[in-house]
């Protein structure tokens, strides 16, 4: 395969790679995308993927015989086990409709169940629900916070109520999370009248692909009838607490554009790296 990372670093604006995501903009090198290109298809995991402590095995690679590539833009294609083909589309907007028609035709060719098209872009797009991806550095304190409980160390009664929690948030991933509470990091909870009202985590840090401490992104919410209390910001100022403690040099994280955790991160001044736009096919 003759790919050419001088042709597509230009068009890179988000610093986003095929089957790891967001990354710390110095992170960013031809080699790393080497290296996701060499363990396609293994299911074997780099040693920095952040989805290494959800599985033992990779569940996304990249079909490197399908990537397309000129000056103008680069398609790089990905496909899961479950059957979803995404097609990154690293160029002008312009080029969508081809990214969109090179998409069904891949999935038609591996036989995908969904096919969909990612794009980035340094503003938000009309034309797709944006993801934003932001960057939350410690070089300044993040002081500790009351109210807010490791999960584990609450009362039994309390820790009941995560499982109530869980399913109210299932599509926040908290039941996801709460079927793997045993073998991931520690969740902190915002409790009220006796039950979890919020919870943000797991809690984990992992090396970079340089070798820097990245806190990992977690599940955050808070039950709808809790809302507006400030229970979220006391989480997130808890959970930045615990990164700084355990060493952390940064985060990433995504959110959707306009959304409240989205205003959260934006009022405590993250740095905006862009936008990830995802359309079906």
């Amino acid at each position: 395969m003759g790919f050419h990372w001088d042709w597509m670093c230009p068009r890179i604006s988000v610093p986003y790679l095929p089957t790891l995501g967001p990354l710390h903009p110095e992170v960013l090198s031809p080699e790393l995308l080497e290296d996701v290109f060499a363990v396609a298809g293994t299911g074997d995991f780099l040693p920095h993927d952040k989805d290494r402590r959800w599985s033992d095995r990779k569940d996304e690679w990249v079909v490197v015989d399908d990537i397309v590539q000129d000056r103008e833009r680069t398609l790089i294609p990905t496909i899961t086990g479950r059957g979803i083909l995404r097609l990154h589309l690293y160029g002008a907007p312009g080029h969508l409709l081809e990214a969109q028609e090179t998409a069904a035709k891949l999935a038609a060719l591996h036989g995908a169940t969904k096919a969909r098209v990612v794009w980035f872009q340094e503003l938000p797009n009309a034309l797709a629900a944006p993801t934003r991806v932001q960057l939350r550095t410690f070089d300044n304190p993040a002081p500790a916070v009351d109210g807010v409980e490791v999960l584990s160390e609450t009362p039994a009664a309390v820790a009941k109520t995560f499982n109530a929690f869980s399913e109210e948030l299932a599509g926040e991933g908290f039941a996801f999370l709460n079927s793997r509470l045993e073998a991931v990091g520690p969740v902190l909870v915002a409790v009220q009248n006796g039950r979890v009202a919020g919870a943000i985590g797991p809690m984990e840090t992992m090396p970079d692909p340089i070798g820097r401490a990245r806190l990992l992104p977690q599940y955050f919410g808070v039950l709808p009838e809790y809302r507006g209390l400030g229970l979220g910001r006391q989480l997130w100022w808890a959970a930045m607490h615990w990164g700084q403690e355990h060493g952390a040099d940064y985060q990433l994280l995504q959110t959707t554009a306009g959304g409240a955790s989205d205003r959260l991160c934006r009022s405590e001044g993250l740095i905006d790296l862009g936008f990830v736009c995802t359309s079906g096919v």
